[in-house]
């Protein structure tokens, strides 16, 4: 297209004046489409933009929400009013019918900050609906009450029928728009800003004040787990992980607490029924159980692991979402993208500003209350109004009263105007007789404490308003803790959680993979997401994905299901160079390759062929025993070669030779172990989660049976596997790996004995949390160690503060016992404080310590080293 063309379409009214200009008479009033079309459609969306879908950064509220608070301001009364009746009397402001007022009015009460609510107005966990309009009653809030309104501060409009007048914003004297967020579509434009924690966003105004940093990060009232590292201020191109909170009731139950911020228990539990029939992942039931608080139960199908369940249902159901956020406000009748720091920023300056009006309009009053006590005052003091008994006119004594004021008015504060002479006439004689010196003069004097007051505070602003916010907090901050915990979280591959849903089989005669082949061989589980590995006898190989059915080629060596990454696969491999050359040998995995392309394990000579392979999950090395074939002046002609004598090495390395002599045949002698060592584990504290990268806290080096073991607070452990889909709580005190050798020592206040206790034990179980301190929930645990050689010193209080300080030697005060006995104790005198101390150097004992078993009967004896 032409630039002459483009000019001619973006100037319709230019076209249309050079049209009327060549056509007749007739035609010159005709009107073209064209144009109607760029000018009603610009007037719609800007419409829609200001007027309906997106909020105004002054008081963070649409159209509809303000005109449903001015017409429920104008109601107020005290008293709770019906729904309907809101509806109604708001109508008289928004052009929009009364199903958007309705539906507006039941959104804003649900985010219960703004109005009172009684009634059914349905349950943002389960999806319910609110009751009809002519069932429910609402009121303002205090809070709404005391931020939101001022018609002494309020900019006013006429209504759409101009029969009335509405406010153009509200003066909200709080970051309403982040406390509530908001969300609109208009057109050609969106705006989604997340609700903010009441109190987060209360302390960061006050940062901003104080000229501090301040960040600020979503709080949604379905709680839930978030990640904001991509937050992006809350602008377009960010994004936030919302997380429900899954727990486990047991081994075969999961209990989902919170949910999603956007979604409901009906939804939730839909995407988990769909992910079921999908395969993804299996259950035997569901039961949702909420009411006050959320609790979907989830009971998991036999055989099913409940951590890889739970990383399932966050890859595969709305137990985890992604919302992006879209930061955007109307300012000064236009539309723009700002995050939430500069929101926040212009919020705390627009209260500034509305604090300062405030006292301002309060200071003019003061002024004027001032001015008119102090006329009162000399009007009756010098009793000028006797002057006024022999005027016979309404002009005389205007005159008089004025002419008698003026000795007197030196020092007011504006001069007398007319209309203060008119209502000095008005004092009522009863007033005059009764006119207390001392009363006017107290009155004037708390006047001008109060305008000096004022003065202070506007000259002070920042610190008015920052003692403004913390009265706000104080007041209405109680119960708005932060319910969305901000974590970390991992990202979960899809196909190492997903259940293995399908069965996977292959024709070897016709070279044959898939699902869909169930007479044929049957090679192994998985799921319709995952990867295949395929070797041929040949040494090529490929991955490809699994499919109903798939030509894979003849000669098929193995098959396996293909982990990315998995470095502890290893490939034992033998293999003849071309038709008659040297046999190698070769260890290596296949970490990573492109789907569907062809590679080779041989050098790819001619007539190679693998002559023996096997697939080792553990990095195992295995003994062969190699036959030869006979040849003349060939001696040996059987021999063995140990894997384990073979480096590691890339999947395309050549391998070293096994025998330059023709092979007849390879066979197993015996299995070997692994030669990759233990597997290196670290705990990240932030996502809560085992991993091999080098994140968090390192751990240990895990094979074979190796445990981990946990510590919990308040005072209670267990064990569990090095697999990395284990999942842990957040209460976790120490974590590391299980050494039943190592002995510990615990300081510990019994609360059935009510004296404290100390113990040394190893810890042992069958994998069931431990209590070690005891059941009862008031014992409380003082000290945990596990030092070889433990000191501690005691401290006495009450009647016992002036005894000297005890220093207790772990060691020789008390021999190891089970956990389950409950020790000796220290003292039996009143303990203030107990403090560890650093051990002291000593000799190793080279005596063996025993393990006694605890003895019921003298557990009741307080005075014996159980």
């Amino acid at each position: 297209m032409s630039s002459e063309e483009t000019n001619d379409m973006e100037n319709p009214e230019e076209e249309e004046k050079e049209l009327n200009g060549a056509q007749p008479e007739a035609m010159r009033n005709v009107t073209y489409l064209s144009g109607m079309y760029q000018n009603w459609f610009l007037d719609y969306a800007s419409y829609v933009i200001l007027e309906r879908a997106v909020p105004y950064v002054n008081d963070g509220l649409k159209p509809v929400q303000r005109r449903i608070l001015h017409a429920m301001k104008r109601l107020d009364d005290g008293r709770y009013n019906k729904v309907a009746n809101i509806i109604g009397n708001t109508m008289q402001y928004h052009p929009h019918g009364d199903a958007s007022i309705g539906d507006a009015l039941v959104q804003l009460g649900q985010k219960d900050l703004l109005i009172d609510m009684q009634g059914n107005w349905g349950n943002i966990l389960t999806g319910d609906s609110a009751a009809a309009p002519r069932y429910i009653e609402a009121r303002l809030s205090k809070f709404a009450l005391e931020v939101v309104f001022n018609a002494k501060t309020t900019n006013w409009k006429l209504s759409y029928d101009g029969r009335n007048k509405e406010p153009i914003t509200l003066p909200v004297k709080f970051p309403l728009l982040l406390a509530q967020g908001v969300e609109g579509i208009a057109v050609g434009l969106a705006s989604k800003i997340l609700p903010h924690n009441f109190n987060e966003l209360i302390k960061a105004c006050i940062a901003y004040l104080r000229e501090e940093e301040f960040v600020l990060y979503p709080d949604f009232p379905t709680a839930g787990m978030i990640e904001v590292s991509r937050y992006n201020d809350g602008l377009r191109g960010g994004a936030v992980k919302v997380r429900a909170k899954i727990e486990k009731e047991d081994n075969k139950t999961l209990k989902i607490t919170q949910i999603p911020y956007g979604r409901n228990t009906t939804s939730l539990i839909d995407s988990i029924i769909k992910a079921n029939d999908k395969g993804k992942i299996k259950i035997k039931k569901i039961d949702d159980n909420t009411a006050a608080d959320v609790e979907i139960m989830i009971h998991l199908a036999s055989g099913i692991s409940s951590d890889k369940t739970i990383d399932a249902l966050y890859a595969f159901t709305d137990c985890e979402i992604s919302i992006s956020p879209n930061a955007c406000i109307i300012e000064n009748d236009k539309p723009k993208f700002i995050g939430v720091s500069e929101i926040l920023k212009r919020s705390a300056d627009n209260t500034v500003a509305l604090l300062k009006l405030e006292l301002e309009i309060r200071k003019k009053e003061l002024e004027e209350a001032w001015h008119y006590a102090s006329l009162e005052r000399i009007f009756i003091e010098n009793k000028i109004y006797r002057d006024i008994e022999e005027c016979e006119t309404w002009e005389s004594v205007l005159e008089t009263i004025d002419k008698g004021l003026k000795p007197f008015t030196q020092n007011l504060m504006r001069a007398v105007t007319p209309d203060d002479i008119v209502r000095l006439t008005e004092i009522k004689i009863k007033r005059i007789s009764k006119f207390d010196m001392d009363k006017a003069m107290d009155l004037i004097k708390a006047i001008e404490s109060e305008i000096e007051e004022i003065n202070v505070h506007i000259a002070n602003i920042i610190p008015y308003t920052i003692r403004y916010f913390q009265a706000i907090k104080k007041k209405f901050g109680k119960g708005r803790e932060r319910k969305t915990e901000i974590r970390s979280f991992e990202n979960i591959v899809a196909t190492k959680v997903v259940v293995a849903n399908q069965k996977l089989y292959v024709n070897y005669e016709e070279g044959f993979l898939g699902t869909a082949l169930k007479k044929d061989k049957y090679v192994c589980d998985c799921s319709d997401i995952d990867d295949v590995i395929i070797f041929r006898k040949d040494g090529t190989y490929f991955v490809t994905k699994v499919a109903d059915k798939l030509f894979i080629g003849k000669n098929i060596l193995h098959i396996a299901i293909f982990r990315k990454n998995d470095k502890r696969t290893i490939f034992n491999v033998a293999y003849r160079d071309g038709r008659g050359g040297n046999s190698y040998v070769k260890r290596f995995p296949v970490t990573s390759i492109t789907r569907d392309k062809e590679y080779n394990l041989t050098k790819e000579t001619t007539g190679s062929r693998v002559i023996y392979f096997s697939a080792n999950p553990n990095g195992e090395a295995e003994v062969i025993r190699i036959v030869l074939k006979p040849k003349p002046r060939l001696k040996k002609l059987n021999f063995e070669f140990d894997f384990a004598e073979l480096a590691v090495k890339g999947r395309a390395s050549m391998g070293n030779i096994l025998t330059r002599n023709d092979v007849h045949k390879i066979t197993l002698k015996h299995e070997g172990v692994s030669t990759l060592g233990g597997r290196k584990i670290w705990f990240d504290p932030d996502v809560l989660r085992l991993n091999t990268d080098h994140r968090g806290d390192f751990i240990g080096e895990f094979s074979g049976e190796d445990k981990i073991l946990i510590i919990s607070k308040p005072a209670s452990f267990h064990f569990t596997s090095f697999d990395l889909s284990n999942h842990y709580a957040d209460n976790i005190s120490i974590i590391e790996k299980y050494d039943p050798e190592k002995i510990w020592s615990a300081v510990f206040y019994d609360a059935d004995q009510e004296y404290y206790y100390l113990k040394r034990f190893t810890m042992e179980g069958n994998g069931k949390t431990v209590d070690f301190i005891g059941e009862n929930p008031n014992n409380k645990l003082i000290c945990l160690t596990d030092e070889s050689y433990p000191r501690f010193e005691i401290t006495y209080g009450g009647k016992n503060e002036d005894r000297p300080k005890d220093i207790v030697e772990g060691i020789d005060f008390i021999g190891v016992k089970s956990h389950k006995a409950r020790g000796k104790r220290l003292s039996i005198y009143e303990i203030k404080k107990i403090v560890e101390l650093d051990p002291l150097p000593r000799e190793e004992n080279s005596e063996e310590l025993v393990l006694e078993k605890p003895d019921v009967d003298k557990q009741n004896d307080i005075n014996s080293e159980k």
